[in-house]
């Protein structure tokens, strides 16, 4: 009768890598999506955060401290995506926000259906940090030096 050690799951998460077509698909979608979240949805939110504050609905009115720090997460969260090192990081804290934007559309403008397109994102974002999760050992043995 064998044993299984209980710290051998974690050493081969730790050491695993997608394969050849997944790490193809996972860059795919981390250069659309850091693309997307830098020049369409953080992007406006730094440039034009006024115009954007006066078109939103009246029932979605946020402060402009906020937006600006929406735009900065957005941007830096894209960035991060495209940094080999940064992309499980990036992508788990996208799959916060964009969970956070859906649970916005839903309860507070009221509109449930406008919250399916960030639920999709944060489903393709936690996705990619979970493929990605041996880059935050990596990370993490980098800044433990």
């Amino acid at each position: 009768m064998t044993t299984a050690d209980p710290t051998a799951h974690f050493s081969d998460d730790a050491a695993y890598r997608p394969g050849k077509i997944r790490n193809r698909v996972l860059w795919t979608l981390q250069i659309v999506l850091g693309l997307f979240f830098i020049i369409a949805s953080g992007g406006p939110k730094l440039v034009i955060p006024n115009t954007l504050m006066d078109n939103a609905p009246e029932n979605l009115t946020i402060p402009l401290g906020l937006l600006i720090f929406i735009g900065v997460v957005e941007v830096a969260g894209g960035i991060g995506l495209m940094v080999p090192r940064l992309s499980a990081l990036a992508a788990a804290g996208l799959s916060v926000l964009t969970v956070l934007a859906a649970a916005t559309q839903a309860f507070i403008a009221d509109k449930p259906a406008m919250g399916i397109f960030p639920l999709v994102l944060a489903v393709i974002f936690a996705w990619i940090a979970y493929e990605r999760r041996a880059t935050l050992t990596d990370l993490r043995n980098t800044l433990s030096r």
